[in-house]
């Protein structure tokens, strides 16, 4: 995280990857993670992990890896949880996605059965072929972004440091409209239940609100 002097803080402690979707692009990730850390892959097409930086001119010969020269988490000390709108388990979802073979899957099928989702927010308005059955519910979207914020401070007390991730299906094309002007705005239309405001805008509206970052992995 930067200082306010503009330097970058070495990547200490436990990092929480909280990923919003735990389907095709979460399990994916995650498994490979997996399977990294006990050696049966190579994190073939990361940049962090395999990537080089050249440093000075091509005559230096200065090539570096990226994770030795930027202060990154070690992939063992990566932590994951999240939400998903269905209650299976990381192995069953993974299963159900289908882009990684069944051998995977079994070698590391105890670990991501471990993994369990909390409710999700949705709204089948935002995103019309999918129909949710693992969800919060709360009297307004300002109730339901509050317990988002509850669930990153419960997970926050187990690591170091959090990052929220969003791996959801593509909801439908919205405006911009007046509530997302100013964050007293878009605070009142979470209360008002503007319909403006799709879950997308909940998961990123409760992690800066923590004070964490929030990234999109679809």
């Amino acid at each position: 995280m930067p200082t306010s002097k503009g330097s970058i803080q070495p990547a200490k402690g436990k990092l929480g990857v909280m990923t919003v979707g735990m389907g095709a692009v979460a399990t994916t990730l995650i498994a490979g993670v997996e399977a990294v850390r006990r050696g049966l892959a190579k994190p073939i097409g990361s940049v962090t992990q395999m990537g080089t930086i050249r440093l000075g001119k091509r005559t230096d010969n200065r090539t570096p890896l990226v994770k030795e020269f930027v202060p990154l988490a070690d992939l063992n000390d990566v932590v994951f949880t999240g939400w998903d709108i269905f209650p299976e388990d990381m192995y069953e979802a993974a299963a159900h996605a289908a882009v990684l073979d069944r051998d995977h899957l079994q070698s590391i099928k105890p670990f991501l059965q471990a993994i369990k989702p909390m409710p999700a927010v949705f709204d089948q308005y935002y995103v019309k072929r999918l129909h949710g059955t693992h969800v919060k519910t709360g009297k307004s979207k300002c109730d339901l972004a509050q317990q988002v914020r509850a669930d990153i401070q419960k997970f926050r007390s187990q690591v170091d440091r959090v990052v929220v991730i969003w791996c959801g299906s593509t909801e439908i094309f919205l405006e911009p409209a007046p509530c997302h002007a100013t964050v007293e705005a878009f605070e009142k239309a979470l209360v008002d239940n503007d319909p403006a405001i799709a879950p997308s805008q909940i998961y990123a509206y409760a992690a800066l609100k923590e004070g964490v970052p929030f990234a999109n992995g679809a």
